[in-house]
């Protein structure tokens, strides 16, 4: 059942009527719908109420692809055709092409409209100077948060990656209250400052916010980043395919809310078995988005293999998520699921003896891994008897993950760096 919380309880009936006249129209501008609701025997405008909505097919990320390699550029899911695009986007997988995400002016509307609420959320202010240290590219988390910041109020300096020494100097002279990046490239200008012989507190930054890869949430990470600059972490989440960011975390509120209003419609699955799960805290499952007033990507039931789990509930009543990892990137060690991020936050945990920074080895592809699993830990400012911590570390995983795993402990700075999404695992050789 999709419960209230994630759409309030007075939009509720806005939200319905919408998404019903929604429904009704696609099969007529997507042949791709058309299709895909008639090969299941499905008639969308038979929905009555949100909780129908599990009557309908899902959407996944390969149908998309082979949507838009039989009916290129946009796919045979588009709603509308290209003039009526303003801008194209692209989602970051990791596999496979890029997948083309177009946005009209109505769409990129609605997408200022869902990030400035979210930023809002995440504690942005008009009178806030914000470092945006994401890519102004195809990247969701770049034109988009821009546009947001500026709806906003706030002072929006456009640095983007590849740019650290001119970080540095906005950070010098232009007053930055605020940092938006990728937890990766938050970690990593923390590291560039101290190589200049510098402290990040010094340039007093007051906000950090995070998204664009799971990790922002991690208690260890927020807790070091937090000392490191003296500010404030909160995170956000999204998805390039639905908006650039959906769920938010209000300051000191433990895990991220949704922020999405009425334009989007979130469920909670079983994601071995496409179940709904009710968002009660303790509940784990993954997210799955339908556009309510989408005009070029009207995606229905959108399996966003994020995976979540709701931490608690806010005062009123709206659950509280932190995303663990994707299901993409989970490994399977003798049935037992595993994230990499899991493991990188219980290495963040022993800080200053490793520095949080990790990298899972894999013999081969994955998800199956054979044990033991072996992870590559960097050591920290002050690692002590290395010995001593490498065992801590491997009874830490075979006790909060139930794997064995094989500690490598290895210099600073000998794992892989990178100003945007971090890279967990790799395949040996």
């Amino acid at each position: 059942m999709i419960k209230p919380g994630f759409v309030a309880a007075e939009d509720r009936e806005t939200v319905t009527a919408m998404l019903r006249a929604q429904l009704a129209g696609l099969p007529a501008r997507s042949p791709f719908y058309a299709d895909l609701f008639a090969g299941h025997g499905v008639d969308p405008s038979a929905l009555v109420s949100l909780d129908d909505l599990r009557k309908l097919p899902f959407t996944d990320k390969q149908l998309l692809r082979d949507s838009q390699t039989d009916s290129p550029p946009l796919g045979r899911h588009a709603g509308v055709d290209m003039v009526d695009v303003i801008r194209v986007h692209a989602s970051t997988g990791t596999t496979g092409k890029p997948s083309w995400v177009g946005v009209t002016r109505r769409d990129a509307e609605a997408w200022t409209e869902m990030v400035a609420r979210a930023f809002t959320t995440m504690g942005a202010r008009r009178e806030d100077v914000v470092l945006h240290g994401s890519g102004l590219t195809l990247f969701v988390g770049g034109l988009p948060i821009r546009d947001a910041l500026e709806h906003i109020g706030c002072t929006m300096v456009p640095i983007g990656t590849g740019a650290s020494d001119k970080a540095v100097q906005a950070l010098d002279s232009l007053g930055v209250t605020a940092l938006h990046a990728t937890p990766s490239y938050v970690r990593y200008l923390a590291e560039y400052v101290r190589r200049l012989g510098r402290d990040p507190k010094e340039f007093g930054i007051t906000k950090i916010f995070v998204g664009g890869e799971p990790g922002g949430g991690e208690p260890a990470f927020q807790r070091r980043m937090e000392e490191e600059w003296g500010a404030r972490v909160t995170e956000g989440l999204g998805n390039a395919d639905m908006a650039p960011v959906l769920f938010a975390e209000p300051p000191g509120a433990g895990g991220m809310r949704f922020t999405g209003g009425r334009h989007v419609v979130v469920e909670l699955i079983d994601p071995d078995t496409g179940e709904p799960i009710d968002p009660e805290p303790g509940a784990t499952g993954e997210l799955v988005y339908t556009s309510v007033d989408r005009e070029c990507c009207p995606l229905v039931r959108f399996r966003t293999r994020d995976r979540v789990l709701v931490t608690g509930l806010a005062g009123d009543g709206a659950p509280l998520i932190r995303c663990v990892g994707r299901t993409d990137d989970m490994l399977i060690v003798l049935g037992v699921n595993v994230f990499p991020t899991a493991i990188r936050d219980l290495a963040q945990t022993l800080h200053p003896r490793t520095n949080g920074v990790v990298q899972v080895v894999l013999p081969g592809p994955g998800p199956r891994v054979e044990p033991p699993l072996r992870v590559d830990v960097e050591l920290g400012e002050e690692p002590g008897d290395q010995e001593r911590l490498r065992q801590e570390i491997q009874e830490l995983i075979r006790a909060r993950l139930t794997v064995r795993a094989t500690v490598v402990l290895v210099p600073p700075g000998s794992l892989e760096r990178t100003e945007m999404k971090s890279r967990l695992t790799r395949v040996s050789g």
